[in-house]
């Protein structure tokens, strides 16, 4: 890579306030001041910034993050913290989240820098599922179970959702599964049948479940079998 592109990826400023510090001499390679953007650097190569080693990412990267609420899934927003607030890790802010969750919503979120495999969890073509453990305000009645199975019709929507799954663990604890990304779907489902849901946690995106060895905040890189789950033509 040329060295002008690294330092605009790692800096985050543009090419022509790269060249600036170049010639200002605030840059090194292997410890040399290097002023011409156009050579080539590679990932065996320590570049500095102002005496700064700068880290070099190469390859797309794949990240769990357990969420905690309170948090949204943007890389940037002015009025609410985001999750890459617990995200320690180089050029941080060129993850994107791989299906998003509300604010209140805790659970499963997958980080990553690579499009194509994250579209083919948010697609609607892919029909990727998602489970969600849903805490409810009133015991859930007995005909849901049939009634997701069919589909129900959301407010404002012209068609009924896609066949769910739906586990009940208690009469006001159950467990849902859907392959669609509807908005706020699974509150609306629920609503759609007389209830409200008081608490949402998702378990499972794919093939892919929450680690349990994760707390709120926590995260760690997906195992090279968790990636391949998620299925992209190459």
């Amino acid at each position: 890579m040329r060295l002008d592109k690294f330092l605009s990826q790692q800096l985050g400023i543009s090419r022509s306030l790269v060249a600036r510090e170049l010639r200002a001499g605030k840059v090194t390679v292997d410890d040399e001041i290097v002023k011409s953007g156009s050579l080539q650097v590679s990932s065996e190569q320590s570049v500095a910034y102002d005496g700064v080693v700068l880290t070099h990412v190469t390859g797309p990267r794949y990240f769990m993050l357990h969420k905690p609420q309170g948090y949204i899934c943007s890389t940037d927003d002015p009025t609410h913290p985001t999750i890459l607030y617990f995200i320690d890790e180089p050029l941080a802010d060129k993850l994107h989240s791989a299906g998003r969750l509300d604010i209140d919503t805790t659970g499963l979120v997958l980080l990553t820098d690579d499009g194509q495999w994250s579209h083919r969890i948010t697609s609607p073509k892919h029909h990727c599922e998602k489970t969600y453990r849903v805490e409810l305000e009133n015991d859930i009645a007995d005909d849901v179970a049939q009634r997701f199975e069919t589909g129900v019709m959301l407010n404002g929507e012209k068609y009924p959702t896609k066949p769910a799954q739906l586990e009940i663990i208690t009469p006001k604890e159950v467990r849902l599964t859907i392959s669609e990304g509807r908005y706020h779907q699974v509150k609306r489902m629920f609503a759609a049948v007389g209830n409200h849901v008081c608490g949402l946690h998702r378990e499972r995106i794919g093939e892919i479940w929450l680690d349990p060895q994760l707390s709120p905040g926590e995260y760690r890189e997906l195992t090279a079998e968790e990636i391949n789950s998620i299925a992209v033509p190459r």
